[in-house]
């Protein structure tokens, strides 16, 4: 597998490892108390649950966006507390095709982490192999995490309209595409893209349940190989995560995250959209 993601029968051969963290993150939009019950009725032995709104997410402000990024404070909080070191190969997996799982795996990157990696396949994968499930929860020792913040990895609203129309970036909507082009928006107020934004829908860096190969992925992403600024973006900044890891694979890195994403820049009433007229 690539750098960023591990096959279920990969990981099931370092089960017990002692430097191994393995992190649930299911979730379902609309079933806040989804993930957790799913938790308990079984999980790949070890794994600790995170929730994308309870632990990966910041409280709902004016600005932000639907899932703001937790505060530096509350990210090392939750590192220390899953029981993450430095020298730690965090492993995380969801039931949604590494989509929640990709937010604790940007987290991670950005937080210096160099060892994190989703699940190929996800819980899906694990069970269909017939892999071993626990409902134990685990006890876990509050760790010490010396933290190395990648402030690169990420932009702000301004900085997006500063780049929007700038010849050397190429800015990019995940979402799908009735989404992107205002044609269908089931969760925000406001339809649409931020203007000059492409569309490269997550959902085509997978297939079956799991990622393309990283050839496969190149093929998909050639076409960016040679620009000198992507900024990536979806409805909160979840699945946008899902092209980052894709581009990765593919060998295009250095992928800038605009987290806020459609949410955030809606909610400046002065911001221009697109759609498709």
């Amino acid at each position: 597998m690539g750098k960023n993601i591990i096959s279920a029968t990969e990981l099931s051969t370092k089960l017990g490892n002692s430097n191994l963290v393995i992190v649930d993150t299911r979730f379902k939009l609309g079933n806040p108390e989804y993930g957790i019950m799913e938790y308990g009725k079984g999980h790949i032995p070890g794994a600790i649950y995170l929730d994308l709104e309870k632990d990966l997410s910041a409280p709902l402000q004016q600005h932000g966006g639907r899932h703001p990024l937790p505060g530096l404070d509350a990210l090392l909080h939750i590192v220390e507390n899953t029981g993450i070191q430095n020298s730690s190969h965090v492993v995380i997996y969801d039931d949604a095709a590494g989509m929640y799982a990709g937010r604790f795996w940007w987290l991670l990157k950005y937080a210096g982490h160099s060892d994190a990696q989703v699940l190929d396949g996800g819980w899906q994968e694990w069970n269909k192999l017939e892999l071993p499930l626990d409902q134990r929860i685990p006890l876990v020792e509050k760790t010490k995490y010396i933290p190395d913040i990648k402030h690169d990895m990420l932009v702000s609203m301004q900085y997006v309209r500063e780049k929007m129309s700038h010849n050397g970036t190429v800015l990019i909507d995940a979402r799908a595409p009735d989404r992107y082009l205002g044609l269908h928006e089931p969760i925000d107020p406001k339809a649409g893209h931020i203007p000059g934004a492409i569309n490269k829908p997550f959902s085509e860096n997978l297939q079956d349940g799991k990622f393309k190969t990283a050839s496969a992925l190149y093929q998909q992403y050639k076409d960016l190989e040679s620009t000198s600024e992507i900024i990536m973006y979806c409805g909160s900044g979840v699945s946008a995560v899902h092209n980052i890891i894709a581009l990765d694979e593919a060998g295009i890195g250095q992928v800038k995250l605009y987290a806020g994403s459609w949410s955030d820049w809606i909610s400046y009433e002065e911001n221009p959209v697109a759609t498709l007229e």
